[in-house]
């Protein structure tokens, strides 16, 4: 490839930077290329078929514990642009997970609920998987990956047009150096985000904020032999839980209540 067109490539993906750059709920400068009704129409296909897949709970005690709790953090959440209403689905698994997709779909396992143990910590949970979709992270992962696959190609083009000496072998070390270098890090930086925007939520709902970090210690002893936090795409339990307690300091008093969801025998 000759410098002029290798030039051009260049251009166009800085054109696509600029116009993607947004601004998350904390302030953050994001990188987005796709669309929030692209994404919110991904989040209800990947919601359907997880339907499909995932044995669903039919335990009425549990479900109705669930979307109270869920209930009372969406009460305080910002109405969403790419969709309406939220959905809640109880999957019956021991998995200890939970997770929201864009379009406003929202996971829990019943496995987690043996380590979120009160309202209040589940509440924890719920307003971080809420976080990441007012944050759009995954349109901003998405957009990340696109972005990182477009430089890869770009560069092998390059390279194999030059006759660089061992190209594969330079082409392999780059995209290890973008997994660690940047699309990890970057997930963690989500995490972290998803984390500040739950404890508000948690907090304004009438919730105990002091019950994330309580959950987060919980989360430490049942993950043993977790990956060091530079190859995770998660904060480490000790980084989590002290910027947990950093953010619950300066949060405001809330005046609202948090309703009486009960609690589970689990």
């Amino acid at each position: 490839m000759k410098l002029k067109s290798l030039k051009i490539y260049t251009g166009a993906a800085l054109l696509g930077v600029l116009m993607g750059c947004t601004t998350s709920p904390t302030g953050r400068s994001q990188f987005i290329l796709v669309s929030g009704s692209e994404m919110a129409s991904l989040g209800a296909q990947s919601f359907s078929q997880l339907k499909e897949k995932e044995k669903i709970s039919t335990d009425k005690k549990t479900i109705k514990y669930v979307q109270c709790v869920t209930d009372a953090i969406l009460a305080v959440t910002p109405p969403q642009a790419d969709f309406k209403k939220w959905e809640v689905v109880v999957f019956d698994s021991d998995q200890v997970n939970a997770f929201a997709l864009p379009g406003g779909k929202i996971g829990v396992y019943t496995g987690l609920l043996k380590v979120a143990k009160t309202p209040d910590q589940l509440a924890s949970v719920i307003g971080h998987e809420v976080g990441h979709v007012m944050a759009n992270h995954g349109g901003e992962r998405v957009s990340s990956s696109l972005a990182a696959n477009s430089a890869l190609q770009i560069t092998n083009i390059a390279l194999g047009a030059s006759g660089t000496a061992n190209a594969d072998l330079i082409m392999a070390g780059l995209g290890v150096g973008l997994n660690v270098g940047v699309l990890l890090p970057f997930s963690r930086t989500h995490e972290s985000e998803s984390d500040l925007i739950g404890v508000r939520l948690m907090n304004e709902a009438g919730f105990d904020p002091n019950q994330s970090v309580a959950l987060w210690r919980n989360m430490a002893k049942a993950s043993d032999g977790a990956p060091p936090e530079i190859l995770s795409t998660h904060p480490s339990h000790d980084t989590r839980i002290a910027d947990l307690q950093a953010a619950i300091n300066a949060l405001p008093k809330s005046n609202r209540k948090a309703p009486n969801c009960g609690k589970l025998n689990i």
